[in-house]
């Protein structure tokens, strides 16, 4: 019965969310006051994963299986098309690091050509600081960094963090963004899924990117909604 009724809440508490949710937004909903237990949260991820009514669509992201076509329907989503699913999760992991950035006092900026992506039912621009690159450099370098899916800047406007999201595209465009921008002081990051570290590894460690190898870092998607959510320290990773 506990069980059932610990269920019901995340379900009901995602009824109310409009039928989807993250994680971290579900254990900021939900009420924990009568679950005795001292991991709520742990809890909370075993019941989305083992439930015959929630199914997951990214990540750390999911929805309802009574909601499910209108739910796909806001995101534009289609199940099995597989440029609908690159797009989605290409605007899924921008926002999430947007987020992540605005939440640790970041100026974030995405493309132009990206401000009407959707996460979670918004467009990128709704969340992001801004859309136009600051002007922080020569402008042939700044031609290479306005199309970096994510730039964090500090207080001082200058960049701290350029994010490459990599669902199919071409590791080594990233790498050669990132290798024309090495003399900023700030984290390079290639975010993608797990599969593709090997193929990661193998572009950098060529003598072209020998300038910037020991600064790239590959996030995958699992890193990056664990960050998020922050129900774990992630390590190894120079903020």
């Amino acid at each position: 019965m506990k069980n059932n009724s610990q269920s019901y809440q995340v379900i009901e508490a995602m009824r109310k969310e409009g039928g989807f949710a993250t994680l971290r937004r579900l254990n900021e909903v939900v009420d924990f006051s009568t679950w005795k237990t001292k991991t709520p949260e742990a809890s909370v991820r075993r019941i989305v994963q083992e439930s015959n009514q929630i199914f997951k669509i990214q990540p750390g992201l999911w929805a309802l299986e009574e909601m499910r076509e209108e739910v796909l329907k806001l995101f534009e989503l289609q199940m099995g098309d597989t440029k609908s699913e690159e797009q989605f999760s290409h605007g899924y992991y921008q926002g999430l690091l947007v987020e992540i950035g605005n939440m640790r006092k970041k100026t974030t900026y995405i493309p132009a050509q990206d401000k009407n992506r959707k996460f979670m039912g918004q467009s990128l621009c709704e969340l992001t600081n801004t859309t136009e690159l600051l002007p922080f450099t020569y402008d042939n370098l700044l031609k290479r960094a306005k199309t970096i899916d994510v730039i964090w800047f500090n207080e001082r406007n200058m960049p701290s963090d350029f994010y490459e999201v990599e669902h199919t595209t071409d590791i080594k465009n990233s790498l050669s963004k990132f290798y024309e921008l090495q003399d900023f002081s700030a984290g390079f990051y290639i975010v993608a899924d797990k599969h593709r570290k090997k193929e990661f590894e193998d572009k950098l460690h060529v003598s072209m990117f020998q300038p910037i190898e020991k600064r790239v870092t590959f996030l995958d998607y699992d890193r990056v909604v664990a960050m998020y959510e922050g129900i774990k320290q992630i390590n190894n990773i120079a903020w």
